[in-house]
């Protein structure tokens, strides 16, 4: 009554899977009971994302910061282009216009400099760079700018701090779950060449399920690492996967690329496949691919990555 049901054996039960989902009464092999997921391994996947969107968010405000300053003051673009230092933005505060930079004491930029360990520049060379001819601009531009200054400054500053609470968080997840017995896997990963915190974190969010399953055609389709074929009579195409994971697939790119920078099998396959003919991407794909044939079977005999293990393995 009132669409609500009373089940008093197996045989209504029966009926009303029957009745509702009639694929479980037809299909039941294709089917497989859910175990809950690690609370920690489903606040990692809420927190990395959370980080993913403040990284974008972050960007979207120091272009937003750039586009600004190159409408009248183009001397801080020099010190720092990408405008996504914490130092620039303190400058900025300090020094808003073109005007005030030029007055601004040489102590207040040691200081400055010292309190964000910036040693790549001197005081001296950010004075000089400051205290070079402005643009010519009309007052009223420089006046709106350093309004809109005013605004995006402190949510520049908030998002960097929030992004740095996101990043000790899932440092603290990440450590907690490599001290479990059950979560060896963490430090299996961490141990690969070119994965670090974000990749990790990643991995664990987005296919924490396939990783625990073993299963590497579906990690390799997932990463977007698997290609396509494409097959119509006599003509055979192969190209890039699309539908895929776009966080782990930004993951694995990273993994290879810094792969290659820091394993030399990586680099040495990675110069094959480009000999080959093969464009970046499709050769940092192959780099990966070959990584998570390893990670799979490391992960089966649960042991960590060791270069000298395979340079050995490789010359017998």
């Amino acid at each position: 009554m009132g669409g609500r049901w009373t089940l008093y054996d197996a045989s209504d039960a029966s009926v009303a899977i029957s009745s509702r989902v009639p694929a479980l009464a037809t299909d039941r092999p294709a089917f497989r009971r859910l175990a809950p997921e690690d609370a920690r391994l489903v606040e990692l996947r809420e927190v990395s994302r959370l980080d993913d969107d403040l990284r974008e968010e972050l960007g979207r405000l120091t272009n937003r910061l750039r586009e600004q300053l190159s409408r009248f003051f183009l001397q801080p673009l020099q010190l720092c282009p990408a405008a996504d230092e914490p130092w620039l933005w303190a400058l900025l505060e300090r020094a808003p216009t073109p005007a005030a930079a030029r007055a601004l004491p040489r102590a207040a930029v040691r200081h400055l400099l010292t309190r964000y360990r910036i040693r790549r520049l001197s005081a001296e060379a950010v004075i000089a760079v400051l205290r070079t001819p402005a643009l010519p601009v009309a007052p009223g531009p420089v006046n709106a700018a350093q309004v809109h200054l005013t605004v995006l400054l402190p949510r520049l500053r908030l998002v960097h701090a929030q992004r740095a609470t996101c990043a000790a968080r899932v440092d603290e997840l990440l450590e907690q779950l490599a001290e479990t017995p059950e979560h060896r896997d963490v430090a299996i990963l961490q141990s690969f060449p070119g994965v670090g915190r974000v990749v990790t974190a990643t991995m664990l969010a987005e296919a924490s399920r396939l990783l625990a399953a073993r299963d590497y055609h579906g990690l390799r389709a997932h990463l977007g690492v698997a290609p396509i074929t494409k097959q119509s009579g006599k003509r055979k195409l192969v190209v890039m996967r699309y539908a895929c994971n776009p966080r782990l697939r930004a993951a694995a790119h990273y993994w290879g690329q810094t792969a290659v920078g820091h394993d030399p099998r990586s680099r040495a396959q990675y110069a094959r496949l480009r000999a080959g003919g093969h464009s970046h991407g499709r050769a940092i794909r192959g780099v990966v691919d070959r990584l998570l044939r390893v990670l799979m079977a490391m992960l089966t005999t649960q042991t960590l990555y060791d270069p000298a293990r395979r340079v050995i393995a490789t010359a017998s």
